[in-house]
């Protein structure tokens, strides 16, 4: 791991820094190999029940890609391959069975907006901000339009495309960017809080959860609903759900087995 990323495990989750403050936690190609290299760790590892990302410091999540020298994602190099650093990357995050929390502890904007959109939760410290300035540069904001058409309204990604400003912290809760905002004192209790959250629910559940929201978000109406009804019946007749059912009618809480599903 390079020193570009740090890593800690903090009870069920695994944190993973950005750990450029003074370049504002931009992105070169050691960071998107260091969040890749991290996130196999994490396939890997039954007791990882969350992964928290987010930037060192309070000034920036990250500004986006270091253009102070090339990297694997923006380039004319790049341009030319079928898949950069970061959709490789992408592809990897998405396939994860864990849920991912962006930790915004300061500025999210161009390629920081791809690295939030990765993320299932995003929690937020109330003096942030959000864009894509893509557009005032020259380029556009392509490959985050992947995974933020699909997490917000149309027209507010066009908004934030076109218009290349940034918006503050309140305005992202608005456009349903944000899970939580809160003064950055409370950043950490409420991310806290949501890992604990979390871990409580049964692994299995989660991770079958996030599969299908995964596999569902690109099939048609029917097909959703084919693929939903056979997994509740797996669902169903898992440990998981014994286990669930039994501590309910017995008021306790339940024991969920350790085991991550492969």
């Amino acid at each position: 791991m390079t020193q570009s990323i740090l890593l800690e495990r903090r009870g069920a989750a695994l944190w993973i820094t950005i750990n450029r403050e003074e370049r504002r936690n931009a992105i070169n190609p050691e960071v998107i190999a260091g969040i890749h290299e991290a996130l196999r760790g994490v396939a890997a590892d039954a007791g990882i029940r969350a992964v928290v990302l987010t930037g060192a410091g309070e000034k920036a999540f990250c500004a986006g890609a270091d253009l102070t020298r090339g990297t694997g994602v923006f380039t004319e190099g790049a341009a030319a391959e079928t898949t950069t650093d970061f959709g490789r990357l992408a592809r990897f995050a998405r396939e994860l069975r864990v849920p991912l929390i962006a930790r915004i502890n300061g500025a999210c904007v161009a390629g920081g907006m791809g690295l939030m959109s990765l993320c299932d939760l995003c929690v937020v410290a109330d003096h942030a901000r959000f864009g894509l300035p893509e557009a005032k540069v020259g380029v556009f904001a392509m490959q985050v339009l992947v995974f933020l058409r699909r997490m917000i309204a149309p027209r507010y990604v066009n908004e934030l495309c076109f218009t290349g400003e940034l918006i503050d912290a309140q305005r992202a809760r608005e456009m349903g960017i944000a899970n939580a905002v809160v003064p950055y004192a409370q950043l950490d209790a409420k991310v806290d809080e949501m890992v604990d959250r979390i871990a409580a629910c049964s692994p299995m559940a989660v991770q079958r959860g996030r599969s299908a929201i995964a596999g569902m978000e690109w099939m048609g109406w029917n097909e959703a609903l084919t693929y939903a009804e056979t997994q509740i019946a797996v669902a169903s007749a898992s440990p998981d759900a014994k286990e669930g059912l039994a501590a309910f009618n017995e008021k306790r809480a339940p024991a969920w087995a350790p085991k991550r599903e492969v």
